[in-house]
């Protein structure tokens, strides 16, 4: 919320693999998001991407190769500045993504070229089960650009410090060049099915990041005592919510499953001279 709050439409995102709350920034609806991931075709992929695969407008995904998704958007501000549109790109990756390789070697490129891209580390402290301390040298990952791409930490659970953030981060990469951005956030939950989130840290730390520091809690009390809102009228807007995503997930539990012809469809270009001839089976 606080990113896109600063940017315009035509500024670009890409992301990984938790990329459901920007794809409904971006345009898409709690019901094709939903019927994503259930497969549907209905979904804002079709169903062909699910969890991992979301796209929308100025929205590269969603991808799901550790890391792969910072050199694309890198490429996506290439174009930009290539086209003169005086856009740039936000490029989102975790803590565990931030050591690999090709994020090293994407800053070079980017450096060299000026171009007007965002590199996001969204550091929420651990890795597949395991906290940053065992698997970083160094946690200070808004400094990884070195000594040629400056770096900027940012308190990623206040959404007014991320919106006035990115604002800065967009006029400075148009003008100037790359520039890393360190946003600092937490995990609640687990990483996947696979892990359950307390082996590697204790139930009181969570619950005291949940109790003092959860971003929710945290914009609604500013919201309150600036009188932007009473606590009745949030409350209001919480059951609305809740009431349109119940109703969101009973219409995607509904709809149908992409039909087997879909299996070769936005594969290859329907201008291709090649005469491609598929026998599908019946289930």
């Amino acid at each position: 919320m606080g990113m896109e709050a600063a940017l315009e439409r035509e500024d670009a995102i890409i992301t990984a693999y938790r990329c459901h709350g920007f794809a409904l920034m971006r345009g898409g609806t709690v019901h094709n998001i939903l019927a994503e991931l259930l497969g549907k075709s209905t979904g804002i992929s079709k169903g062909k991407g699910g969890s991992m695969h979301m796209f929308a407008n100025q929205f590269y995904g969603g991808n799901g190769i550790v890391g792969a998704q910072v050199p694309v958007g890198a490429g996506v501000a290439f174009t930009q500045k290539y086209l003169g549109t005086n856009n740039c790109t936000f490029a989102l990756y975790g803590d565990g993504a931030a050591n690999q390789g090709q994020i090293f070697e994407v800053y070079n490129m980017a450096a060299l070229l000026k171009l007007p891209v965002v590199f996001v580390c969204e550091n929420n402290r651990y890795g597949m089960g395991t906290s940053i301390e065992r698997s970083s040298a160094s946690t200070d990952y808004f400094k990884r650009g070195g000594d040629y791409i400056p770096g900027l930490r940012v308190d990623g659970l206040d959404v007014l410090a991320v919106k006035e953030a990115t604002r800065f981060a967009k006029e400075h990469v148009i003008n100037n060049g790359p520039l890393v951005m360190e946003m600092v956030t937490y995990r609640y939950q687990g990483h996947s099915m696979s892990d359950p989130g307390t082996t590697y840290r204790s139930r009181e730390e969570i619950q005291q990041m949940r109790s003092t520091r959860d971003t929710i809690k945290l914009v609604q009390s500013q919201l309150i005592e600036n009188n932007f809102a009473t606590e009745e009228e949030l409350k209001e807007i919480e059951t609305r919510i809740r009431s349109e995503v119940e109703e969101a997930t009973a219409k995607a539990k509904a709809d149908p499953f992409p039909g087997a012809e879909e299996l070769v469809t936005d594969i290859y270009s329907k201008d291709s001279d090649a005469n491609i001839k598929v026998r599908l089976c019946e289930p």
